[in-house]
């Protein structure tokens, strides 16, 4: 009799709701640090919400820069206040000038608005410090509807200032409020990072070399550090001011520390049982890593602090031969190479990195231009759209453009989805919601300071996760604070809050329309 052949295995897929459960587990769970950065976050924030409130002040909305600017270092957030607020006071005398130049000749301002929104985009493109760049965005965003307005001009001159002057308020106190929590020295953020992920890959051999079972901590931060990957780290060598030889090999040393990571990643997961001769290759290879992370740090030349055992196969451990590998490639990254000192002096003390007004290449790709023209079509045609239907409760639509700027198609898709997602949350769900069941109860500036703690801290703690949901948390903050932060007073009505919803979605629409239409496909993938 012949045989039949078994049916065929259907794949059984997770389901959503438990990958749902999973995905939010991993990405809201805490890891060192993220407590004191969500802290600072959410206190910049607050800081600047009673200032404004107390003092009257327009812009409320600009609370968001708070959160936006503010660094996992507390010195990098200096840095980033300290070159956003000199970017700004050029870009405010520059806004200023071309709101009294075409105040008289509509067609002269549509013309300034339209060079506005493409100096915008690349801004964002070509400045080396992406928080500044935004900063004055934000700006010429809040400074736009003003112009359409029928008041003095006087009155367009300064509230086209109280824009600037609150987007440098956000920055200020971010960065004092990150002076008050301070209390390492500066380190440079590219080197921290790296360190970071070395000593989570030489805890998790050290783990297998000494026969113990890997601790629950030690695998959550590896598994934390390939959820993060290395595009922020390749993002700040190309933006930094790192001499050309240096950022090169620094490129290099990022690339193969996130595959080391990666590797250490799939070691973890195999839930593998070590033998004796791995353990000693284990041991030599956690020391090896010992031994680049203090010369990185130190500003030496990296090196092997002993010769990587021959191994060309392992029988517990298959991956183990790549990573050494990987480990001998770092080091030989700098062969031939001067001191690290040498090319960066800021190193010996462990001073901030130096970083250049513009990108390296600035005036040589055409991928910027690309960039700023797609972008400042989008946001044009918002303006366009609710200037021609007088609805100037929509306006939002042409900060959504600015917000959701990335330098990349692909990424500016994820966030597009992010971004509709956080607007629901934050501007339907809790904005409309808090002001149909919460704020009518609310007689004071404690009660309402109270929730958007509590908001402003859910929004912060989404913020600070993995790059699959990080934006979220900006989104969120950004679609309540819009609904609630923009008057004096608690909005009673629901009109305000739906024109801003509305805006938003406007603006996410159109600027996946020119994605889509005027992007390249392979770049989608991304």
């Amino acid at each position: 009799m012949e045989a039949v052949a078994p049916p065929p295995t259907v794949t059984e897929w997770p389901r959503p709701l438990a990958w749902l459960r999973e995905f939010l587990k991993e990405e809201l769970a805490p890891y060192p640090g993220r407590g004191r950065l969500a802290a600072r976050m959410v206190i910049a924030a607050t800081l600047v919400m009673l200032i404004t409130m107390t003092f009257r002040l327009p812009f409320g909305v600009q609370a968001i820069y708070a959160l936006v600017i503010s660094r996992e270092t507390h010195w990098a957030t200096v840095s980033a206040a300290r070159n956003a607020i000199l970017i700004l006071a050029l870009a405010a005398g520059y806004v200023v000038l071309g709101t009294m130049v075409s105040l008289a000749d509509p067609m002269l301002r549509t013309l300034w608005v339209i060079a506005s929104l493409f100096i915008a985009f690349l801004a964002i493109r070509i400045i080396s410090d992406y928080g500044a760049a935004v900063g004055f965005g934000i700006m010429v965003a809040l400074s736009v509807p003003v112009l359409d307005q029928h008041i003095s001009t006087e009155l367009k001159v300064t509230q086209t200032l109280w824009a600037a002057g609150q987007t440098v308020l956000g920055a200020v106190v971010a960065a004092f409020v990150a002076l008050l929590f301070a209390g390492l020295k500066p380190r440079d953020f590219l080197l921290r990072s790296i360190d970071e992920r070395l000593a989570s890959v030489e805890d998790l051999l050290n783990c297998y070399a000494a026969a113990q079972r890997v601790t629950e901590d030690t695998a959550k931060n590896i598994t934390r550090m390939v959820m993060l990957g290395t595009s922020r780290l390749r993002g700040n060598i190309q933006r930094s001011g790192y001499p050309q030889h240096y950022a090169e090999q620094m490129a290099v040393v990022t690339a193969l520390v996130g595959r080391l990571v990666d590797l250490a990643g799939s070691l973890v997961s195999l839930d593998i049982r070590v033998s004796d001769e791995d353990r000693v290759q284990m041991e030599t290879l956690a020391q090896n890593i010992a031994s680049l992370r203090a010369d990185l740090l130190t500003g030496r030349i990296p090196h092997l602090g002993q010769l990587p055992t021959d191994s060309s196969t392992s029988q517990t451990a298959p991956l183990l031969p790549q990573m050494d590998r990987t480990v001998s490639l770092i080091a030989e990254t700098f062969v031939a190479s001067k001191s690290l000192s040498a090319y960066v002096p800021f190193l010996s003390n462990q001073g901030d990195p130096p970083q250049s007004l513009f990108v390296r290449d600035a005036l040589t790709n055409p991928e910027h231009i690309k960039f700023a023209l797609k972008g400042c079509l989008a946001a044009s045609l918002c303006y366009i759209i609710y200037t021609a239907l007088d609805w100037r409760g929509i306006s939002t639509a042409v900060l959504t453009c600015i917000l959701t700027a990335l330098t990349t198609i692909g990424s500016s898709r994820q966030k597009q989805v992010l971004r509709i997602t956080g607007a629901v949350a934050g501007g339907v769900v809790i904005g409309m919601g808090s002001q149909v069941f919460i704020l009518p109860y609310l007689d004071s500036i404690g009660g309402f300071a109270l929730l958007f703690i509590i908001v402003t801290f859910v929004a912060a703690w989404i913020a600070t996760s993995g790059p699959r949901l990080s934006y979220f948390g900006v989104q969120l903050a950004l679609a309540y604070y819009l609904i609630n932060l923009q008057e004096f007073k608690i909005e009673t009505s629901l009109t305000v809050a739906r024109d801003r919803v509305v805006g938003i979605l406007l603006g996410l629409c159109i600027m996946w329309l020119v994605l889509i239409s005027y992007g390249a496909p392979q770049q989608w993938s991304k």
